[in-house]
């Protein structure tokens, strides 16, 4: 028996998007695969790691274990939608300014968690940082860049 589609209606990086998908379908690989936004990483599969982070209406889900279907009527952002253009959005500069990021496997769902908390908090202290990223895991470097990388972006958005 072939398996039920449903019709998706998201807006992703503020285009509109629809799409025919199986009720089963993960976020991140209508994201991936279907969409061809490959800057969100699947890693751990099972919400631990953060690699694969993304905003949803603004607030970050882990997209490996989120089903797509949750955002039929909602935004969703990924890396991809913070540039503008060649121009980096200012998270993004702070983490190649301070090497916040080595291999770069992890930055995208560090950069969007930062995105989360500093849209929520736009002046977080180190320890408020701390807690808020504890679900993003980094393999190659220590946390110290991935700090005062955050510490700078919140300074640089409060700019903008």
């Amino acid at each position: 028996m072939k398996a039920p589609r449903l019709e998706l209606h998201m807006r992703v990086n503020g285009r509109a998007v629809a799409l025919e998908i199986e009720p089963r379908e993960l976020l991140i690989d209508v994201l991936r695969n279907r969409l061809g936004l490959t800057g969100t990483k699947k890693s751990c599969d099972v919400e631990v790691c953060g690699a694969c982070t993304v905003l949803v209406d603004g607030k970050t889900v882990s997209s490996c274990t989120y089903l797509a279907f949750e955002c039929e009527g909602r935004d969703v952002q990924t890396i991809e939608g913070l540039a503008d253009g060649e121009t980096l959005h200012p998270i993004q500069q702070a983490f190649v300014d301070h090497q916040g990021l080595q291999c770069g496997f992890c930055t995208p769902g560090m950069i969007m968690a930062t995105k989360a908390l500093l849209d929520e908090n736009p002046d977080p202290s180190v320890p408020e940082i701390k807690a808020y990223m504890r679900g993003n895991i980094c393999r190659c470097t220590g946390y110290h860049a991935i700090v005062t990388s955050i510490q700078h972006a919140a300074r640089e958005t409060a700019r903008s």
